[in-house]
Parts: C-alpha cells; structure tokens; sequence
C-alpha cells in the first residue's frame, strides 16, 4: 500500500521499515488512512506527529481554538468535502481560505476545496485529534465513516452484541449489521460526551440525532432521513417492543456493557411523530452519577443542615424545582446516607432511574391505578422507616405524605415550585392546612443546576459598573465567560454542572400559622445560608460558572450578558 507520507517519514528516518510495515498493516486491517494509522500505532502522538510534519513541509502548525471555524463552515457549503479529506475551513480573509489539515503530502483536500470555493488555500497543520473533534463537534459523527471506523474494538462490540439478542427478533435483513455498528457507535458517543439523552428526530428531509449534554440539547449528526425508521426499529428490539407499533408511544429499557466494570442503562421512549418515530433514550449511567453531598455544590451549611434533617426520626423533606433541576439526585443522595440495615427503606418512582441496593424500590403505573397514593397507602402497611415518594402531583398524595410525616415516618419527596417560599402556599392550594405543615415539615431545599465553565478555555470577562452594584460584586473580583467555540475537553465551553440550593428549615418551634413572614424568619443569621441568587453569584466569583449561564437558570432580566476580555 503506497503512501507519500510513510514514504517520506522513511526517508526521513522518523519512522524504521518495522514500523512502517505496521503502520501499513493497520490500515489495511482497519480501513484507516495513513495518518490515522501512524497515531493509532502509537508511532507518533498525534501532536508530535504535527510538528515532524509541520517542520518537513515548511507549513505552519496552529490550533484549531484560535480560530471562529464554526462562522466560517456555516458561511461555505463544502460539507461533504470536509468529511471526504478531513479537513477544515478556518478563516477567511478576502480571497484567501486558511485551510486547517492533518496531512500535507495529500492535497487533494485541498486542490477540491481550491475549485468548490474559488478562494486560494492556505493551508495550516492541525494535530489529528484535534481536526477530527472539531469536525465531528460541526456536523456529527457521518454514518459513512462510523461504519469503517476503528474506534469501536472488537471487546466492546462483542460485549454490546450480547444484549442485543432479543426474544422478538428474527431474521436480520442485509441493512441490519451497518445499521447495528452504527447505533453502537452513537451510544459509546453519548457516553463519552457524558450525555444524558439521545434524540432521534425524523425530520421531512434528514435524520436529526442530537445529545442533550450539561442540560443543552446539541447536534450531534444529521444522517439521511430514512435511517431514522431503522434506528427506531434496532431500539425497539433492544427494548423488547412492539416493533409492528408505530401508532402508539412505547417505553422500556435494556443494558449496554462497555467493560466488566461499566454498564450503562438505556431508557427508550417512543413517540409517532408528523415524519416517523422519535426515539428518546435517557442514559442512566449510575456509575458516574454523584450520590455524595459534597459533590453535589451544597455548601458546608447547607450539607450539614440536610443531613441533620435526614437524622431526624420523622418529618418531611421537601426538594423543589423546575423540572431537570437535579432534585432526584439530591433526594438519591440522601437515600444513600440513610441506608443502612436497620431501616426498612421504600421509594415510589416514575420511573427509576437510579438502583440503590438495599433499598425497595417501586416504579409506579397510573394507567393500571398505581400512583403515588397508592404507593404511599401500601408503604404503610410495610413497616417503613424512610418514605421517598417521587413527586407529590395533587391532593391525596400531599395528604398522605403530611400524614406520614407526622407519625413517625421520615418522607423525602419533590415539588414543583420555582422557590422555597412558594412550597408552603402550593401545599396549601393542595388542601393542607397550616397547622399540619407545621407539625410535619422538616426542610425545604430549593435548587437549581447550572453549567460549569470549561477550566481549560474559559476567558476573562468583564462587568459593568451598574452589573457589579446589582451583584454586589467588589472591582478587585475576576469573573469568567465560556469560549463558545470550546475545546476538545468540553460542550461550547462548558463542563460538567453543579448545583446551586437555597435551604429553609423548618421547626414547630416556628411561627403557626405558616405565611410569608414566618417564611423568612425560617432563614438564619449564617453567612452560609443564602438564596438561590446569592448562590449563584457565588459561583460567579469563583470563576465556576459564567453570568450568562446564571441568567439563563435564574433570569436576572436586568442585566446583560457579560464582555469579554481580549
């Protein structure tokens, strides 16, 4: 297999004929270019490769975060170009098209681009991993590449291969391998991004999967329009569906094991939809989820007031927030602190997400007259210690928790309120009277989960002068913005969340009946103890989060995003 790059690393003696011969097997075995093979050979790393040829060329090496690629590939059309040859527009000035590319001893990247744009080509060497990130950060994993591509190992597809198997499935038609190592390839994607969702949208012209990452949706890819039905139907296989059901929505999940120590949990949900089924599947990867209360933001007042309500032998611990604020997650952290051996430990859940050993756990069916009611009525007869009901939707499961609480049960359950003052008058539009809410809640926790900035490319921003007074933030303190193009660590800038909580607790030694005054009479004198406002302002100061994350979660409507510096 003749190759102008290994020929010349030959006679360059960067490379020996040993590794030359390796070099050239790997591309045969794994469909690989030259390039790709060097680096996944272990010859070179895919930076030094970088300069050896940034130095044999007489071309300069940058990087790809320097640049605002993204503008400049919504502004050409050359997509399938792109995808061909691995390379990527950076910059354009006048007629001249700065050209980011990994091999420079193959130009038929650029001699294509030079004729589909009409721009001159300067090209500029980019570390390979770094171009192929970039790229797949744009338009997504292509399905052409995914299906000869060799970042799936043959451990992790027989692993994957031995869930797939399911009693409905018969006879595969000719589509179904491709199809088959192509989802394999979306969901090792997901994880490794640390998606929570995957969307499978069929749209009129084209497939849309996007990843829902830090809480955001984003493209991942746009394959062709009927791939949709076919990835819906593997799923529903996966699942144990009905795949003949396309009128109807469908639920259930199944296992993917990426190692002997990982497995992920996949929940699929269906939806008929105007073009096709969409297929949501929520990754349920309790291996890497937080079930620590210091790693969830509380801080050392807040953690240390949560756990002195979960000590107590009855009450009621409320989490409130809008949906997707990691208010389960918090209730789960808790569950992990009270599980032990002497309590009796039973939760009502729709669905559950997360398996706790030792824990009983229920997952509800309204459709067969299975609520949360139903749930809590039966808990009862069940010697319970600690209650966790999933979410108190209406009256007679507000009730039945309130009466719980009062007799010697410890229940932990969620609201939807946006604040911590609008619990007591939601329990109380739910029929609960004043005089109970005093006797059987413990603490109310208010949260939110913002996005955390990216530490590896996070810029300085600025604050004007009547932000700075509105946040009450000192001149001397340095603020942070995400770089939207990001980095090869992060989602446009940001990485990973955390939580920001406004605690309130509550004792029958407080003012009855319950109003807004005897609210914030709940909240102590502590430096500690903080609204949600100040909580985040908090992590502003911190350099953790951005302003305009804050503004997003929290809307501060009075003030604009900020500037950045340089």
């Amino acid at each position: 297999m003749n190759s102008a790059l290994i020929n010349t690393l030959l006679q360059s003696s960067l490379i020996n004929p040993a590794e030359a011969d390796r070099i050239q097997t790997g591309m045969r075995q794994h469909h690989l270019s030259d390039i790709a093979a060097i680096v996944n050979a272990g010859v070179f790393s895919d930076w030094d490769l970088a300069k050896q040829l940034a130095h044999l060329s007489a071309l300069p090496m940058d990087d790809v975060h320097h640049y605002d690629y993204q503008a400049v590939c919504k502004r050409l059309t050359l997509r399938p170009l792109i995808e061909k040859h691995s390379v990527l527009p950076l910059a354009l000035d006048q007629d001249v098209l700065t050209l980011g590319i990994a091999n420079p001893f193959d130009t038929r990247g650029q001699d294509e681009c030079r004729f589909a744009s009409g721009y001159q080509i300067s090209p500029v060497i980019l570390p390979l991993r770094q171009l192929e990130n970039a790229i797949r950060r744009i338009y997504g994993e292509p399905i052409s590449s995914t299906l000869h591509t060799a970042s799936l190992n043959n451990n992790e597809i027989a692993q994957f291969s031995a869930v797939q198997t399911a009693p409905t499935e018969t006879t595969a038609d000719k589509d179904d391998a491709p199809v088959s190592r192509y989802l394999n390839q979306l969901l090792l994607d997901a994880v490794r991004r640390q998606a929570s969702d995957i969307h499978i949208e069929p749209l009129e012209k084209q497939c849309r999967i996007r990843f829902r990452c830090d809480g955001l949706l984003l493209i991942h890819a746009t394959p062709p329009s009927d791939l949709a039905a076919r990835l819906a139907a593997r799923l529903k296989i996966l699942a144990r569906l009905n795949i003949a059901e396309r009128r109807l929505p469908q639920d259930g999940r199944f296992r993917l094991p990426l190692n002997p120590e990982l497995t992920v949990d996949m929940r699929v949900s269906t939806l008929p939809a105007q073009w096709g089924e969409k297929v949501v599947l929520r990754l349920l990867d309790s291996n890497h989820i937080p079930l620590a209360l210091n790693r969830l933001g509380y801080t050392d007042r807040q953690r240390s007031a949560f756990e002195q309500a979960l000590t107590k032998p009855q009450g009621l611990i409320l989490v409130t927030g809008p949906t997707g604020s990691g208010k389960t997650l918090s209730l789960y952290a808790g569950l992990s602190l009270l599980n032990q051996e002497h309590r009796n430990i039973c939760t009502a859940e729709d669905p559950v997400e997360i398996q706790l050993p030792g824990i009983n756990q229920l997952h509800i069916h309204p459709a067969i007259g299975l609520d949360f009611a139903t749930a809590l009525r039966t808990f009862l007869r069940q010697d319970p210690d600690v209650i966790m009901i999933g979410e108190i939707r209406d009256q007679e499961a507000a009730t039945m928790a309130v009466r719980a609480a009062q007799t010697g049960h410890l229940v932990l359950s969620t609201l939807h309120t946006n604040s911590a003052a609008d619990t007591l008058n939601r329990l109380q539009h739910l029929g609960i009277a004043p005089y109970e809410l005093s006797a059987s809640l413990s603490l109310i926790i208010a949260q939110r989960l913002v996005r955390c900035l990216c530490p590896h490319c996070k810029r300085p921003a600025e604050l004007t002068a009547s932000q700075r007074d509105r946040l009450a933030i000192d001149t001397a303190t340095s603020v942070f913005a995400a770089n939207p193009q990001g980095c090869e660590h992060c989602n446009q800038g940001y990485l990973g969340r955390t939580g920001i909580f406004e605690l309130v607790s509550c004792t029958t030694s407080q003012a009855n009946p319950f109003n807004e005054t005897a609210l914030c009479d709940f909240m102590t004198d502590q430096a500690d103890d903080m609204s949600l406002e100040q909580a985040g302002i908090r992590l502003l100061c911190q350099g953790i989060t951005s302003l305009s994350e804050l503004q997003r979660v929290l809307a501060y409507d009075s003030l604009q995003p900020e500037t950045e510096c340089g």
